[in-house]
């Protein structure tokens, strides 16, 4: 009997994988497709659309397409994933072509992700992928 119990404590530590987490962090992870669409630059945008979580304290950062972000996030166990404390700059770029709106609303949403063949996707329960990136 001790013996299912070790094993359903390492089934619950393997969800968690550190090693999983110690993929995300510290990496910066460049949008693919939203809500199922490529995604690529656009005129006039400055730099590719990414975030990048940094392990040590816990942060967000990233750029929006226009505006850069930041916030918090919270790993847990069975790969999910909570963003909090959401901020943009407020920065006008009415000549690029890109829906921030819709890219930070991820964010908020975001539930859970998975990493698979070095994409990152973050989800909202079973549903397809908000978004995935790619390591850069």
């Amino acid at each position: 009997m001790s013996v299912n119990k070790q094993t359903q404590k390492d089934s619950v530590a393997d969800n968690k994988s550190p090693s999983n987490v110690a993929d995300i962090v510290a990496q910066t992870w460049q949008l693919k497709t939203l809500e199922g669409q490529a995604v690529g630059m656009v005129n006039n945008q400055q730099r590719p659309v990414f975030f990048e979580l940094h392990q040590d304290n816990n942060r967000v950062t990233g750029f929006s397409g226009c505006n850069t972000f930041n916030g918090t996030y919270h790993i847990e166990e069975g790969m999910r994933i909570r963003f909090t404390q959401m901020l943009s700059t407020l920065k006008a770029c009415s000549d690029v072509d890109f829906d921030e709106q819709a890219f930070l609303e991820i964010f908020e949403l975001t539930d859970n992700y998975s990493l698979q063949n070095g994409q990152l996707s973050l989800n909202v329960g079973r549903r397809a992928p908000l978004a995935v990136f790619e390591a850069q």
